[in-house]
């Protein structure tokens, strides 16, 4: 009995110790009408027009201390140590009003308040303290020998705006949204009594990245700058290169809380208007709360996103969008993204280089001969691979026959468990290689291709040519110019692992049916996916460059309003005409 004792207090000991117990009190309160607008089930839009009514007021008041305590709660300025919010007097025609200005520590420069707004409005010069009921003469003429003045009365916003704010970049508001979205961009509010107009200064001065050379779009020949995380740097660096006053940039706020600026480039006298308007329609009716980036966007905006083929060109070349601007195409640019994308993406645009058109058509067309060699390479060799070795064994030369059944006679496992281990050793290796501290990527490349390598030969885990299969595969998808696309093929060839193991050269042939049949279905902003050859166009030459000299037309399945780019005879030193 004792033991049965001891046993049932050891079990009620450890009961208590680990069982759990549902709590009836706790230390926080629940509110009251929490459970009542769980069940409401309201919708985004009920939401965000619930959230847009809590901001009211929408007008400025002409009284400046009421705007004072909205902007304070707006910003929560008691909680917020970066909002500053500055009471000063400011004079005008010897009189003083009172004002105030509001901005965000760090994203505005001091500088340039100090000198050319704080400067002018509170210090007294001869321009504020002129004090006199004279009107303003605006114009003078003199007809027939009359001499005709307008005069226009004195008004304290234009002669703040006209005389006491020497600042290239000065807008006239009424909203309050409109002057919280300049605040939190980086510019300063002003408000002064009397007025119901404020004004949005801007005087941004956040540190930002300068123009570098591009990080994952290298070439030898051609230029090297790359866009930033700053949209209007991105945006000058495409009108110098244009240099051309028909580029057109119109900016888009996406996101109802982030409000992320997004620039639409087009060529006003190439770019089709229904291209141009279709991307605007749909950066107009994208309802989410914030846009971090351009890869964000770039999925809320294509065709389909059921399939991983990437449908809008991404780049990070501004002489790469500037080629496609002149070309009749898209450009969207995301404010703090470096990658700017293209409308609409074709397959042959993701397996070409910048580099192509600085090089002669000869070098050009080999290297793209070499870039589909490659694609073909990374999508398929493993596949046909455990294709042949387990169903087509005619295929192979005997002596080769023969040494791939030797290396293979003393490794355990199937070919399908071998072929999958390496490729996810090879995928592993590769991302690992991008997370880990630059100076140590080196070392795990040659740590996971060698010295793994070589021990999984001589552990009799995979066979020596397996090894050769996943390197050249692995090479390949290097060699693929577009990121997105070479992670479509990674994704793809397991696909193709699978089909070529159960069905051999049949499945292989299947899966390269269904996957045509998706790319020809595919479009991009209206645009046949395989272009120029699903539909065939007439003057477009498709992936083969042409001579620099022979390149008259654009690609006709754009549309644009000018089709021709270049005379029949380009080379008039050459040609003279007659």
């Amino acid at each position: 009995m004792d033991n049965v004792n001891k046993k049932k207090n050891l079990f009620s000991a450890f009961n208590n110790l680990f069982e759990y117990k549902k709590r009836t009190e706790y230390d926080f309160t629940i509110p009251e009408n929490a459970d009542e607008d769980k069940d409401k089930n309201i919708s985004y839009e009920e939401e965000l027009a619930n959230q847009k009514s809590k901001n009211e007021p929408k007008k400025i008041f002409p009284t400046v201390s009421v705007n004072l305590e909205y902007m304070k709660s707006r910003y929560n300025s008691s909680i917020n140590s970066d909002i500053v919010i500055r009471e000063f007097t400011l004079t005008a025609r010897n009189k003083q009003y009172s004002a105030f200005l509001v901005y965000i520590d760090g994203m505005s420069d001091s500088k340039l308040m100090n000198e050319f707004i704080l400067n002018p409005l509170m210090l007294k010069n001869r321009a504020n303290i002129f004090d006199s009921d004279e009107t303003k003469v605006i114009s003078e003429a003199v007809t027939n020998n009359i001499t005709v003045r307008r005069i226009k009365k004195f008004n304290l916003l234009d002669y703040i705006y006209n005389s006491l704010m020497p600042q290239n970049n000065v807008k006239k508001v009424q909203e309050f949204d409109e002057l919280i979205s300049g605040i939190n961009s980086g510019n300063c509010a002003l408000f002064v009594d009397t007025l119901d107009t404020a004004f949005d200064i801007d005087i941004k001065g956040f540190k930002q990245r300068g123009v570098e050379k591009p990080e994952n779009e290298i070439i030898v020949r051609g230029s090297q700058e790359g866009f930033t995380e700053a949209i209007r740097t991105n945006t000058s660096l495409l009108r110098r290169l244009v240099n051309n006053e028909n580029l057109i940039i119109e900016n888009i706020d996406v996101g109802n809380l982030s409000n992320t600026k997004c620039a639409v480039c087009y060529m006003q006298n190439i770019a089709n208007d229904a291209l141009v308007g279709e991307v605007k329609y749909r950066l107009n009716n994208i309802n989410i709360d914030y846009l971090i980036s351009s890869g964000q966007l770039e999925q809320l905006i294509e065709d389909n996103g059921k399939y991983s083929l990437p449908q809008l060109v991404s780049t990070e070349r501004p002489d790469k969008a500037t080629n496609y601007l002149l070309e009749g195409r898209v450009v969207i640019l995301v404010n703090g993204s470096p990658y700017a994308l293209i409308a609409p993406g074709t397959l042959i645009d993701f397996i070409s280089s910048p580099e192509d058109l600085n090089l002669k058509y000869q070098f050009a067309n080999l290297l793209k001969v070499i870039r589909i060699f490659a694609f073909i390479l990374t999508l398929l060799l493993p596949g046909l691979y455990i294709a042949v070795t387990n169903f087509h064994q005619e295929l192979i030369p005997t002596e080769l026959l023969f040494a791939i059944v030797a290396s293979r006679e003393s490794v355990p496992f199937p070919i399908i468990f071998e072929i999958f281990l390496m490729e996810f050793s090879f995928e592993l290796i590769r991302e690992a290689g991008l997370r880990v501290p630059a100076p140590i990527g080196p070392t795990l490349g040659i740590v996971g291709a060698l010295i793994l390598g070589q021990a999984a030969v001589e552990a009799n885990i995979v066979s020596p040519v397996l090894i050769i299969i996943v390197a050249i595969t692995g090479i390949s998808s290097f060699a693929i110019p577009d990121f997105s696309l070479s992670f479509h093929c990674r994704l793809l060839r397991f696909a193709y692992i699978i089909l070529g193991y159960l069905l051999g050269f049949l499945g292989i042939c299947f899966g390269l049916f269904v996957h045509f049949l998706i790319m020809s279905s595919l479009k991009s902003f209206g645009t046949p996916y395989l272009q120029p050859y699903v539909p065939i166009t007439r003057d477009y030459k498709g992936i083969m460059l042409s001579p620099a000299w022979k390149r008259e037309h654009r690609a006709d399945f754009l549309n644009t309003k000018r089709p021709k780019k270049q005379n029949k005879i380009s080379m008039g030193w050459k040609y003279p005409s007659k």
